[in-house]
């Protein structure tokens, strides 16, 4: 079990976006945080206190989180440093990234001089099925994007939130690794090997009452030629009855693919209805999520009625206006 509180590790993150992790857990478990640590040239902020290693400790922090999620996933000799000092203060260390702390021998080693533990959420813990497809009780709901960051877990999540405040069966399914760290448990689906990716989300989105809706973390988007494989193992493995259609309207570019624009929300529906289709005929898209933190308060609402008008669909921000109005779409299929 990973021991909180936690201190949020943000390195010299170029971006608040590159500390997603970070942002999700201060968002969603701010109770566990007490505050960040910042390297020289961090333009990550968190609004949580700036804190040395020594002050965290004071303060009760258990864990450093590395709340960075960097292109590949890596852990540079700059981090390195940072938290073999932790390590020896007494601090246990989680993370999610793709270079695992246990192939690191000096962290290894300093772990064991300071009687820590190494906490790798991103490695799966079970051993999953290649996906069969077969047709599982209970409904669920997917979360899909028009590109990466863009928002579908704190839809997700934000929708798992409002049904458990009308007293609704339903329940927060993590598929990464900021996921897994607010909730406790999920799949790691982009480290499962590529031919059981969709058995896991069978796994991880078992039979359930007929009554009972899983929210489904969405990954990737089907439009990123460097994800798009995560994207497809959930929309099949999750057979979906309902998708929400995510997006990010202030993008330049796809998330570090600068020769990409981003979809339209049109050709996102067509293209994730017809893949969802193959696992389940019946799925139906019944909402707009949309980030709109980087517009105003006139903007985004003027952004949204746009979509609105246009799509048919309600169009919310679910962390800015709560997510009620999927929620009712949701009931109504």
């Amino acid at each position: 079990m990973i021991q909180s509180p936690y201190l949020l590790f943000l390195g010299d993150a170029p971006d608040s976006l590159a500390a997603k992790v970070a942002q999700g857990i201060r968002d969603w478990r701010p109770d566990a945080s007490v505050g960040q640590f910042r390297m020289a040239g961090c333009k990550a902020d968190m609004k949580l206190p700036d804190m040395t290693l020594a002050e965290a400790k004071a303060a009760g922090a258990r864990t450093l989180v590395i709340g960075v999620a960097n292109r590949g996933g890596v852990i540079s000799p700059a981090w390195k440093e940072v938290l073999v000092e932790a390590l020896e203060m007494g601090f246990d260390i989680a993370s999610g990234l793709h270079s695992l702390l246990r192939n690191e021998n000096e962290l290894v080693m300093a772990a064991h001089r300071g009687g820590c533990e190494l906490h790798d959420v991103r490695v799966p813990t079970d051993a999953y099925p290649i996906a069969n497809g077969v047709k599982r009780t209970g409904k669920r709901c997917l979360a899909v994007g028009t590109d990466c960051s863009v928002g579908k877990m704190y839809t997700a999540l934000a929708m798992d939130k409002e049904m458990q405040a009308r007293g609704l069966k339903s329940t927060f399914r993590a598929t990464g690794q900021t996921g897994i760290l607010i909730t406790g448990s999920g799949v790691p689906v982009d480290a499962v090997i590529a031919d059981f990716m969709a058995g896991s989300i069978e796994y991880l989105s078992p039979d359930n009452d007929d009554d009972h809706w899983d929210m489904i973390e969405g990954q990737g988007s089907l439009f990123h030629v460097s994800y798009s494989g995560v994207t497809l193992a959930l929309i099949h493995g999750g057979q979906p009855d309902a998708l929400v259609l995510c997006t990010e309207p202030t993008r330049a570019h796809m998330r570090g693919l600068p020769g990409y624009q981003q979809p339209s929300l049109e050709a996102l529906r067509d293209m994730a209805l017809t893949l969802a289709r193959v696992a389940n005929p019946d799925v139906k898209v019944i909402g707009i999520s949309a980030n709109t933190q980087h517009l105003d308060e006139d903007a985004a609402i003027a952004f949204l009625a746009g979509v609105e008008a246009r799509m048919g669909l309600p169009a919310v921000d679910p962390y800015r206006q709560g997510a009620a109005r999927l929620i009712d779409a949701l009931e109504a299929i």
